[in-house]
């Protein structure tokens, strides 16, 4: 398990019902095909062996015999390797007949696991032919030439590396309480589920919830193989599902109604899960007093480590299929966050320092929701545009039509000469562009949106992103500081795609250009002259790297806890070749030393909403000493 990964796979082999010889051929030919893959791990659909639909076969001793002379062919073909499969077959034991999961590997029959939940309603029978776990007490016996304890206690095996996993069976995970409840309860990281489950109108969306739901309720992997093509269309037709989720997402999937045999194979990220169960108290209570039976797997020889699993570059960004409900969803979150503040504060006027770049465009585009939403006059919503040193005339015209087409408030007051003054009162050389040039700008323009507010009875709104606390750019006490900072939760790349998808709402069909524009323009605070061409000359991502590399770096250091090593590794898979190796790494050793450096900034920041599952928030999500030490983080970056 390098880098906490594991490698698992649902198959769906081609079946024969109550043809065990041909159906053990076919196991035999996924397994193959995946221990050649290097999966760790393979589940197979309920009753594999035999077929699901034997019925009452079920109750014919040549069909039971063959059965375990089908589990020994596959203990003895699974001897040389490695893979940990589970099987289904039906295992007689004194007067009752069990429905059963098979675990072996390397030749050797690691543990039986019972099903617990028999559906005996519509098309099921199971009753008919099958016992359930908890008619079964414990009981010792030989299966397969092989010694097994079978009882209805939980079974957790635990492979070399510690990834523990467990077993349920179909209906399972349909109860009320689904045995993996106690199971990752116990400590389980992996389920697998073997099943048999035929298709319906509208059971399939249903059945992919409800397997995405547990995922995520539990918190952890979840392996799903189910029957296919081969089994008995007498009455019911089986799709063949073949299902990995981790956490409620969706890693692989197979094709329905597939003709073919099927291997879905995925990289479960353990250690991520475990981050998460950790870090929830409700898990954590949850499982205190859970109980299950721990088998070890063998040991296994060690393998070149290849991570082939798809990685989002911006797990931020939603999806294409969720774009517009969370776009709304992020928001609504913003414009309720500050219509409370505003009503508590009494308060029907803002003030909001517009430069014309992403982040004061987003923070004005919610002030006008919040005001059109309570039914206040956008006249009191006060723009400002505060011309410095280095504003441009693309910035400054955006801002100003922008203002304009939304019908608020605009006032324009330069800082040039305030700011001039300021650096003869403190002996500054203006020609020197340094820290002390930059922010002085910052803090002049706070200075003036602080007092206007105090003039007008006004709230002044930030408009600072995520992104920028994480790396700390932002002015100490300049443009980090607000009476509410509405972006707070927002990342950089996130509200690039929040601009440009107001802009397509028809309400904003007048906007529409100058916000698209806004969207295209350079990211800079403008703090430094422009070009002899009056072109931006100072650019955000030039000096402190790619907002998309930042972004995904915040996402996995601060979401899972992720050290270097591993983020550096999943940013070279998420990003192919948009950056060589020495950029990532470049990159990621800037991202840890502003981090930790930046620290004092994060720990005043002013209110503002959380909208993701990230955020910087000192009095929620992200509690860290200012003077805490990088060392380790860029040691670490170094030895990449």
């Amino acid at each position: 398990m390098k880098y906490g990964f594991i490698k698992v796979a649902a198959a769906v082999p081609a079946v024969r019902v109550a043809d065990v010889e041909y159906n053990v051929q076919e196991i035999e030919k996924l397994i193959a095909m995946a221990d050649s893959d290097g999966v760790e791990l393979i589940c197979f659909p309920e009753l594999s062996l035999t077929g699901y639909t034997c019925q009452d076969l079920f109750r014919d001793q040549l069909l039971l015999a063959k059965s375990e002379e089908g589990l020994m062919r596959l203990m003895e073909f699974t001897r040389q390797l490695d893979v940990i499969c589970v099987v289904g077959l039906p295992v007689q034991v004194g007067g009752l007949l069990l429905n059963c999961a098979a675990v072996i590997q390397g030749g050797s029959l690691l543990g039986v696991v019972p099903k617990t939940y028999l559906p005996n309603y519509s098309e099921f029978y199971e009753k008919r032919w099958f016992a359930s776990a908890q008619d079964l007490n414990p009981t010792d016996c030989y299966l397969a030439g092989s010694p097994v304890h079978l009882s209805a206690d939980p079974k957790l095996f635990k492979t070399v590396d510690g990834v523990l996993f467990g077993v349920e069976i179909c209906e399972d995970v349909w109860a009320p309480i689904p045995p993996s409840n106690n199971l990752t309860m116990a400590g389980a990281d992996i389920i697998v589920n073997l099943s048999a489950s035929d298709e319906l109108v509208g059971k399939h969306q249903y059945l992919c919830s409800l397997i995405a739901q547990q995922s995520a309720r539990t918190m952890c992997g979840y392996v799903y193989a189910s029957s296919g093509f081969g089994e008995s269309t007498q009455d019911v037709v089986y799709g063949g599902n073949a299902m990995i989720f981790e956490n409620g997402q969706l890693l692989a999937e197979g094709e329905r109604f597939s003709f073919q045999p099927q291997l879905q194979a995925a990289q479960i990220d353990v250690e991520r899960l475990r981050t998460e169960r950790h870090s929830n108290s409700t898990f954590i209570n949850a499982q205190r007093d859970a109980e299950a039976v721990i088998i070890k797997t063998k040991s296994v020889e060690a393998k070149p480590f290849e991570l082939t699993r798809t990685v989002d570059p911006h797990p931020f960004i939603p999806s294409d299929d969720h774009m517009t409900s969370e776009c709304e969803e992020i928001l609504n979150i913003q414009t309720a966050g500050l219509a409370k503040r505003l009503l508590h504060t009494n308060c029907q006027h803002v003030v909001i320092g517009i430069s014309g770049g992403l982040d004061s465009t987003l923070a004005l585009l919610v002030c006008v929701r919040t005001f059109d939403k309570m039914g206040l006059d956008r006249k009191g919503i006060v723009g400002v545009t505060m011309p410095g040193f280095g504003t441009s005339d693309r910035t400054h015209d955006n801002a100003t039509t922008l203002m304009q087409l939304l019908g608020i408030s605009q006032m324009e007051i330069s800082i040039a000469k305030a700011v001039t003054q300021h650096f003869e009162d403190i002996g500054h050389d203006a020609a020197k562009h340094d820290a002390t040039y930059e922010n002085s700008q910052a803090r002049e323009r706070t200075q003036i949106l602080m007092d206007l507010a105090n003039k007008l009875s006004a709230l002044v709104v930030g408009t600072g992103d995520l992104s920028e606390l994480a790396l700390g750019w932002a002015t100490y006490n300049g443009d980090h500081m607000s009476m509410y900072g509405v972006n707070g939760g927002v990342p950089k790349t996130l509200i690039q795609y929040l601009v440009r998808y107001i802009a397509q709402l028809p309400a904003f069909a007048a906007e529409r250009d100058t916000l698209i524009d806004i969207v295209y323009t350079p990211i800079s605070p403008e703090l430094t002259p422009a070009d002899q061409n009056g072109n931006i000359q100072q650019k955000t991502e030039d000096l402190v790297g790619p907002y998309e590399l930042h972004d995904f770096f915040l996402y996995y250091f601060l979401r899972f806890g992720f050290r270097p090593a591993k983020i550096f590794l999943l940013a070279q898979k998420a990003f192919g070749d948009a950056y060589d190796k020495e950029t990532i790494k470049k990159w990621l050793t800037m991202f840890c030393r502003r981090f930790f450096s930046q620290q004092f900034k994060r720990s005043c920041l002013p209110d503002g909403p959380k909208v993701g599952s990230i955020s910087l928030s000192p009095r929620g999500d992200w509690r860290m000493a200012s003077d805490a030490c990088a060392t380790l983080w860029l040691k670490e970056c170094e030895e990449l």
